[in-house]
């Protein structure tokens, strides 16, 4: 049972690019950041994280695997792409993809959004469930994918790390399951990556609502959705509206399981604006 909850944990956090004229630019930010997952100070996986942003376009990457004394109980490793739109109000996604391999399992996962509503496609889809909660069409509108619910816009113009970027609830849908995040501010903590990113952390309660697409019976979801001590620590992507984690806590039945980024690297770039929708 041990091997199986940390093996769940670390494949949870695994599932923790406009037309114009060829010499027109638009401000492109990068993200470079590199996080590692650790439960009672034991690390127990990698995962690289790629951001980048421009004036309307979003592209993210990442890709994680099983570290040290991990890799004894369940090897594995896994990558995920996100891309879509950003405006004045909201991050909007238009595809999503996850690929990932524990041991001799492997499973994928596509989403493309179009119109409000997501399209799943699966490798590996769930046989029927009898103590399931099915999902509905009215289950895959109004989402975002698990990646996207990372990129946290915070309107107008002011200071990004205020209690208001706390103050949301996400709608996602991963493929197989539809539930919501919500935060709700906590405080600020200063925060210093080991490269990059040093400065204010606004520090939010995070709390796990499954809705759709899971078997009531499962422990795991069952100990998420009780769980009042899970934080999530936002810190501002410079040159956006963006506030991304810098920092997820999940207080775990074998201990404190956290996930903290070591390289936070934000640069700006000009570069031209259709070299972001040939990736």
């Amino acid at each position: 049972m041990t091997c199986r909850f940390i093996a769940a944990c670390c494949s949870a956090a695994l599932l923790l690019a406009g037309a114009g004229a060829a010499d027109a630019a638009e401000t492109q930010v990068k993200l470079d950041a590199a996080y590692t997952t650790t439960l009672l100070g034991i690390s127990l996986g990698q995962i690289y994280w790629t951001v980048e942003v421009g004036d309307k376009r979003y592209a993210a990457v990442g890709a994680g695997a099983t570290v040290g004394l991990l890799r004894i109980f369940a090897h594995g490793h896994g990558t995920a792409k996100a891309n879509g739109t950003v405006d004045a109000r909201a991050v909007v996604p238009s595809d999503f993809m996850v690929s990932y391999q524990s041991g001799n399992s492997t499973d994928e996962i596509n989403i493309a959004f179009s119109g409000g509503k997501a399209k799943e496609t699966l490798a590996h889809p769930p046989k029927p469930d009898p103590s399931g909660v099915p999902l509905t069409d009215a289950n895959r509108v109004g989402v975002v994918d698990p990646m996207t619910a990372l990129l946290v816009r915070v309107p107008g113009s002011g200071d990004l790390a205020v209690p208001a970027a706390c103050e949301r609830k996400t709608a996602v849908f991963d493929g197989k399951m539809r539930f919501d995040l919500q935060l709700a501010f906590k405080r600020i903590e200063q925060v210093r990556a080991n490269a990059g990113y040093q400065g204010p952390a606004v520090v939010c309660a995070l709390y796990f609502s499954p809705l759709a697409g899971y078997d009531i019976g499962r422990s795991g979801v069952r100990y998420l959705k009780a769980e009042r001590d899970m934080e999530m620590w936002l810190v501002p992507l410079a040159g956006t509206r963006l506030m991304v984690p810098f920092r997820v806590s999940v207080p775990t039945p074998l201990g404190l399981g956290v996930l903290q980024a070591t390289r936070f690297v934000v640069t700006q770039q000009a570069e031209p604006a259709n070299a972001m929708n040939a990736r």
